[in-house]
C-alpha cells in the first residue's frame, strides 16, 4: 500500500504523477485522520505501508505517523527523493520503525539526475540520503524511472547502488499521468528490450531487481528461461496493492486515477472489500481485447493504468480493462 501523505515537494520532477509542488497541503489528511486511516488498515491486515508524496518529510508529523503505524502492527516504509535525509533524520525514521526507504536515483550522472529532478544538487543530496539511511540501519531500495535519457545506464545505476551498499532496485516504466503525460518516450519495442535487459541484469548480478509498471516481465522471464516465483504477478493493482492520495481517496494505483471511495466518508475495509473496480481487477476474466484472450492474463494482466490512459495512437482511452497498448505479444502465437 502506498499513501501519498502530501502533494508538497521540494523538487520539480518532470515525470511526477502527482504534479507535486512546493505549496498547498491545506486539505490533506490531518494527524488525527492519518491515525484513523492506520487504524482502519490495521483492521484489514498488516501490509507494508509506504509513506510517499510529494516529499513525505515535508510533513511535520511524519515521524508521529510512522511511529503510530508501527505501534499498530503495520510494516512501515518511506518513499523519498532523499534530499532531506541527513543522519539525524535517518535516526528518527529508524526510531519510528521505518524498515525500508525507497530513494529515487535516475542516473549515475549527477547532471542527468538533477535535470530530471529540476533542482541542482539533488543527486548529491540523494546519495547522502542513501548513506544516512544505510548507516541508521534502514534498508534502502533505489527507485529509477526509465526514460530515453537513462535507459542505457541501468547497469551503471546498479553499480552505483552496490557501491553505496544497496542491493535492492526497482526500475519503473513511466505511465503518462500528472506532469508525465507527455513523456511516454519509449516505444513498445524498446520497452520489451529494456525489460529483457533488466531481467538479464538481475540474473547475472544476483541482485533484487524488479521492473515495475511492466507486468509483461512475467511472460518475458518465462521466454528467457528465467525462474518466475510461484504466485508472482505482473500488475498487482487492486489485488495485493492500492494507493491512498493526500485527500484520502483510494485508487488502485498511483497511475490509475479511479477514485473508489474516500476514507473520510467510507471505511477502508468497505472500499477494499466492496469496490466493483477492485473485483474486476482481481478477476482476469474481466479483461477485454487481447489481454482478455491471453494465456498470461492471470500472471501478467497487462498494465491497467496504461490501458486506461493510452491507446496505440496515444489518445486517452478511459477503459481500465482494455488491452495494454505497449504489449507486443499476440496470444496463442509462438
Amino acid at each position: 500500500m502506498s499513501w501519498n501523505v502530501t502533494s508538497r515537494c521540494n523538487l520539480r520532477c518532470a515525470h511526477c504523477y502527482l504534479d507535486a509542488h512546493n505549496g498547498g497541503g491545506a486539505r490533506e489528511l490531518s494527524t488525527g485522520e492519518a491515525k484513523m486511516l492506520i487504524d482502519q488498515v490495521a483492521q484489514v491486515g498488516s501490509p507494508v505501508m509506504i509513506l510517499s508524496g510529494g516529499e513525505p518529510l515535508l510533513r511535520d508529523d511524519i515521524f508521529e505517523i510512522a511511529g503510530y503505524g508501527t505501534e499498530q502492527g503495520l510494516r512501515m516504509a518511506i518513499g523519498s527523493n532523499g534530499t532531506l535525509i541527513g543522519g539525524r533524520t535517518a535516526a528518527r525514521l529508524a526510531g519510528a520503525g521505518i524498515r525500508k526507504a525507497a530513494i529515487s536515483l535516475d542516473s549515475a550522472d549527477p547532471g542527468v539526475h538533477d535535470r530530471f529532478r529540476g533542482v541542482r544538487g539533488a543527486w548529491e543530496r540523494a546519495v547522502a540520503g542513501i548513506e544516512a539511511c544505510r548507516d541508521a540501519g534502514i534498508g534502502v531500495q533505489v527507485h529509477t524511472t526509465v526514460t530515453l535519457q537513462n535507459h542505457c545506464e541501468l547497469e551503471a545505476i546498479a553499480d552505483l547502488g552496490e557501491s553505496l551498499g544497496v542491493h535492492d532496485f526497482q526500475f519503473f516504466f513511466l505511465v503518462p499521468t500528472g506532469r508525465g503525460k507527455g513523456l511516454a518516450d519509449l516505444s513498445p519495442g524498446m520497452y520489451e528490450t529494456i525489460i529483457r535487459e533488466i531481467l538479464r541484469l538481475r540474473a547475472e548480478r544476483g541482485l533484487a531487481i524488479r521492473p515495475t509498471c511492466a507486468p509483461q516481465h512475467v511472460r518475458i522471464a518465462s521466454e528467457m528461461g528465467l525462474p518466475v516465483a510461484e504466485g508472482e504477478r505482473g500488475c498487482i493493482a487492486g489485488i495485493r496493492y492500492c494507493r491512498i492520495d493526500p485527500l484520502g481517496e483510494v485508487t488502485p494505483c498511483p497511475y490509475l486515477p479511479l477514485g473508489l471511495g474516500n476514507i473520510r466518508e467510507t471505511t477502508f475495509a468497505e472500499i477494499w472489500n466492496g469496490s466493483e473496480v477492485f473485483a474486476n481487477l482481481r478477476s482476469g476474466e474481466a479483461l477485454t481485447g487481447k489481454c482478455g484472450a491471453c494465456e498470461y492474463r492471470f500472471t501478467c494482466g497487462g498494465c491497467r493504468a496504461r490501458a486506461y490512459g493510452l491507446t496505440k495512437e496515444n489518445f486517452y482511452a478511459g477503459d481500465y480493462l482494455a488491452q495494454d497498448p505497449w504489449c507486443l505479444y499476440e496470444p496463442g502465437v509462438r
